[in-house]
C-alpha cells in the first residue's frame, strides 16, 4: 500500500520507473557506505564511481519502461464524482495503475535475465531482502487493481461527521472482500492499528473507533469505499443508496468536471474558499491581516496532469473571487522576458519573475507589518538616515523583471542577477551613494562603452566578489567580471537562452503574451555534479529527458486578472517536484514521526503517573504498584480489580504480561515501571519510556513519583533505572 501511494500520483511509465530508481540508488549508497564503512572511516563520495556500470544499466531500464509501458488511457468523464457528497471540499482521481504496475515488472525481469550486473545488484545486500518485498508490493497493486475499475478518487471535506476522508472506486469483480481481508491479515499481522473490511451488513452493526486505530473499508456490490471513520463510511453508503443531492450538482464540483474535457490522468482540487470558512476564524486582527494579503479571496486549487502518446503536459490554477490584490497581485501579468537575452544557453538553472513595482510591493510590505505590530519599519528608517538614501526611491528604479542564473556548480559556482530598470543613471546615483556611506570604492574597468563595477564584500566566512554593470536598460550582477562581460556580450550577439530552441520547445503553447515567471533546470546536469559521475547523466536522462537527453525541466508561470496559473509540458517538472518534494518532506516526515511518538510517549509516562497516584491512593498497605501488569486490567475481567491488576490503565499500555522483565510497546516506543519496594510495599517508581529504533525516537523518557517528565539523547535503555538515576536526567521541555 505504501508503493501504491507513492505511484498514484503520475503517470505509471513515469511513476514506477521513478520508484524503482529511488530504491536503486539509495540501495547502490546504502551498499557503497556500508563497504566503506568497513574498510575506513573516511569514506569518499567518489565511491559511486565505482558503480558506474550498475548507474548505465539503471538508466537503460528506466528508458525502456518509459517507452514500452502502456499507462492508462485518458478519460473524458467520472462517474464517481456524482456519487460524492455535496460537501466535498477537496478532490483528487488517479488511473488504475495496476497493469501498468505490471508491465513495468516484466521489463524489468527481463532485463535481469539479460544483464549480469543487475542480476549481481538484486541478489547482494539488502536488495537480497528488498528485492522481494517491492516485487510483491507491485505484484498486489496489480491484483488490486483487477478488482477495481479505471479510477480511483480521493476526497473529503472538513469539521463535521461524515465528511472525512473516502477513497472510492468501482468494483469489476467478485472477490475482493476476501482478497483484502486475506492479505491485510498478513501485512498487519499483530500490530495494533489495523485495516478493517465490511460488507454493507456487518457495517450497519459495527462500532466506530478513534481515528488513529486504522482504515475501515467498505466493499459492496458496486463500489469500494475507504474512510478513518466508520461513521463516515456509513454515511456514505446511505447516501450511494438514496442518490441525493450529489457533489457535481456544487460550483466546486462542476469545475473538476471540467477538468476531464480533453482527458485526465490524474486530476485534483480544492475549495479554497470552502476550506476558509471551516477553519476558526481567528481574531479580528487576523482576519483583517489574511484579507490585506489577497488571499481571502482564493476560491480553487486545481491541478491536471495528462500525458499522450509519450507527451506529459501539467497544468495547475489558483482562482480568486475577484481582482487579485495585496500579497496575491505581487506577480505580474505577462510580457516578454527580455532579461532572458544575458542568460547562457547551457546554464543549469535559471529563475525569472514579473513583479509589479517594487515600490508598491514595499507599501503593501510596510502595511502588512504595520498590521501587526506598531513601528515596524523604524529600522529601515535609520538604516536609510545613516546611508543617505530612500529606500521607496531606490525601489522605484527597478521595472520588476528580475532573473538569476546559475552556472556550473562548483566550488564557487559562476553566476547572474540582472534586473530591468526604469532609470539607470538614477539608480547609479543612488547605489554610488549606497557605497561611499559602506566606505566601499569599486575597481571601474571600461570597455568597449560599458563601465563594469567590481567590489569585494567582506563576510565571515571569506570575502565576495561581484561585479555590476548596466546595459539596454538592464543591471547586471556577477559572481565575476568576466561572467557580467560576457553577459552584456552574449546580449548583443544573440547566442542566448532567449533564443534556446531546448527552452522554446518546452513551453506550452497558447501564451502569446510573454511569461509572468519561468523556472529552467537541466536535471541531467544537476544529477551529474550531484554525484560526481559521468554515468550519473545517463541515469538523470532516462528519469527526465523523455525526448532525448538534455531535455529541460521548464515550469511556467502565468499571472491573469483573477487567477494564477502554472503550466509545464515535460514529466521532468513532475519529477523534479516530487524528488524535490521528497528530499524536503521525507526527512521532516521522519522527524514529525519521532516528534509524535516522543510526544505520545510523554502523554503516556503521564497517565502512568496518576495511575500509580490512584493506586496508592486505593492501596495504601501496598503503595505504589510494583511494575505495569499491576496497574492493568484483570484477565479474568474488569470485575476482578484488585492491587494485583487495578484496571487503572488499558491493555495497550499495561497488559498482565507487562511485568519488570516484559515491556509494553506502544507508538513507537517500550514502557515498564520498575517499583521501589521493600517487603511489602513500593514506596516509589520508575516510569521508563524507550523508543523501539532510531527511526521511532531519539530520546529515552523516565518519571518518577515527583511526576516530573525527564528526557535524555541516546540509545534504547535496555535495563530500567533507579530513581537517583531517572533524577539525574534533564527535564522535558
Amino acid at each position: 500500500m505504501r508503493l501504491a501511494g507513492a505511484i498514484r500520483r503520475f503517470n505509471l511509465r513515469f511513476s514506477v520507473s521513478v520508484t524503482l530508481g529511488c530504491a536503486m540508488l539509495f540501495s547502490v549508497a546504502g551498499h557503497s557506505q556500508v563497504k566503506a564503512r568497513a574498510k575506513t572511516q573516511s569514506a569518499s563520495t567518489d565511491d559511486l564511481g565505482k558503480n558506474s556500470a550498475l548507474i548505465h544499466e539503471f538508466g537503460e531500464l528506466f528508458l525502456k519502461v518509459q517507452r514500452e509501458v502502456q499507462g492508462p488511457p485518458l478519460r473524458s468523464q467520472s462517474r464517481l464524482l456524482s456519487l460524492l457528497p455535496e460537501s466535498t471540499l477537496y478532490y483528487a482521481a488517479f488511473p488504475n495503475y495496476g497493469n501498468a504496475a505490471h508491465q513495468a515488472m516484466d521489463i524489468f525481469h527481463q532485463e535481469l535475465q539479460s544483464s549480469a550486473v543487475l542480476r549481481k545488484w538484486w541478489a547482494e545486500g539488502e536488495m537480497a531482502k528488498q528485492g522481494p518485498e517491492l516485487e510483491q508490493a507491485a505484484e498486489k497493486i496489480y491484483q488490486v487493481g483487477e478488482f477495481v475499475g479505471d479510477e480511483i478518487v480521493v476526497s473529503g471535506g472538513l469539521g463535521i461527521p461524515g465528511r472525512g476522508l473516502l477513497l472510492i472506486a468501482e468494483v469489476r469483480k467478485p472477490g475482493l472482500k476476501e482478497y483484502l481481508e486475506q492479505n491485510l491479515k498478513q501485512i498487519s499481522g499483530d500490530a495494533k492499528t489495523q485495516v478493517r473490511v465490511f460488507d454493507p451488513q456487518s457495517l450497519t452493526a459495527a462500532k466506530d473507533i478513534p481515528l488513529s486505530s486504522g482504515l475501515s473499508v467498505l466493499v459492496r456490490p458496486d463500489f469500494v469505499v475507504a474512510g478513518i471513520s466508520v461513521d463516515g463510511l456509513r454515511s456514505f453508503n446511505r447516501l450511494l443508496d438514496e442518490k441525493g443531492k450529489s457533489f457535481a450538482a456544487t460550483p466546486f464540483g462542476q469545475r473538476m468536471a471540467q477538468g476531464y474535457t480533453g482527458g485526465a490522468s490524474v486530476l485534483a482540487g480544492a475549495d479554497l474558499q470552502g476550506l476558509l470558512k471551516e477553519v476558526p476564524a481567528g481574531t479580528a486582527d487576523q482576519q483583517q491581516l489574511l484579507a490585506r494579503t489577497g488571499f481571502a479571496d482564493v476560491k480553487y486549487l486545481v491541478w491536471e496532469h495528462k500525458d499522450v502518446a509519450g507527451q506529459a503536459s501539467s497544468e495547475a490554477e489558483l482562482t480568486f473571487n475577484g481582482p487579485r490584490r495585496g500579497v496575491a497581485s505581487w506577480i505580474a501579468e505577462p510580457a516578454p522576458l527580455h532579461s532572458l537575452e544575458f542568460v547562457p544557453r547551457d546554464a543549469v538553472i535559471v529563475s525569472a519573475v514579473r513583479l509589479k513595482n517594487f515600490a508598491d510591493i514595499f507599501d503593501d510590505v510596510k502595511e502588512l507589518a504595520a498590521a501587526q505590530k506598531p513601528n515596524p519599519l523604524d529600522s529601515i528608517a535609520q538604516m536609510e538616515q545613516a546611508m543617505n538614501i530612500n529606500l521607496a526611491e531606490l525601489l522605484q528604479h527597478f521595472d520588476g523583471e528580475i532573473t538569476f542564473a546559475l552556472g556550473d556548480m562548483q566550488t564557487d559556482p559562476a553566476w547572474t542577477a540582472i534586473a530591468r530598470v526604469n532609470d539607470a543613471e538614477g539608480l547609479q546615483r543612488t547605489l554610488n551613494k549606497l557605497l561611499t556611506a559602506m566606505s566601499v570604492r569599486p575597481e571601474i574597468v571600461e570597455e568597449n562603452g560599458v563601465r563594469y563595477y567590481s567590489l569585494r564584500i567582506p563576510t565571515p566566512q571569506k570575502p565576495v566578489d561581484i561585479t555590476f554593470t548596466f546595459a539596454t536598460g538592464y543591471l547586471l550582477i556577477g559572481s565575476s567580471e568576466k561572467v557580467v562581460l560576457e553577459a552584456v556580450q552574449r546580449h548583443e550577439g544573440g547566442e542566448s537562452m532567449a533564443n534556446s530552441q531546448k527552452l522554446s520547445a518546452s513551453l506550452p503553447s497558447g501564451h502569446p503574451n510573454g511569461l509572468s515567471g519561468l523556472l529552467y533546470e537541466d536535471p541531467a546536469a544537476v544529477a551529474a555534479m550531484g554525484m560526481r559521475q559521468a554515468a550519473a547523466r545517463g541515469l538523470a536522462s532516462g528519469l527526465f529527458g523523455m525526448r532525448g537527453e538534455g531535455t529541460p525541466i521548464v515550469i511556467c508561470v502565468y499571472g491573469e486578472p483573477s487567477a494564477l496559473r502554472e503550466a509545464s509540458l515535460n514529466r521532468g517538472a513532475d519529477a523534479g517536484a516530487i524528488m524535490m518534494m521528497a528530499a524536503i518532506a521525507i526527512p521532516n516526515l521522519l522527524r514529525a514521526r519521532v516528534a509524535a511518538n516522543e510526544a505520545s510517549a510523554a502523554v503516556n509516562l503521564r497517565t502512568m503517573n496518576v495511575a500509580e497516584m490512584s493506586y496508592a491512593m486505593a492501596y495504601p498497605q501496598k503503595g505504589f504498584a510494583r511494575d505495569l501488569a499491576a496497574l492493568g486490567p484483570d484477565p479474568r475481567g474488569s470485575s476482578m480489580a484488585s492491587w494485583r491488576h487495578a484496571g487503572l490503565l488499558d491493555e495497550k499500555l499495561a497488559s498482565p504480561s507487562c511485568t519488570a522483565n516484559q515491556w509494553c510497546k506502544n507508538s513507537g516506543y517500550s514502557f515498564t515501571i520498575q517499583g521501589t519496594c521493600g517487603a511489602t510495599k513500593c514506596t516509589n517508581y520508575v516510569a521508563i519510556a524507550t523508543p523501539l529504533s532510531a527511526s521511532s525516537g531519539t530520546r529515552n523518557l523516565c518519571s518518577t513519583s515527583d511526576g516530573v517528565i525527564r528526557a535524555k539523547a541516546g540509545a534504547p535503555v535496555v535495563t530500567p533505572l533507579n530513581v537517583a538515576q531517572c533524577s539525574a536526567w534533564e527535564p522535558l521541555h
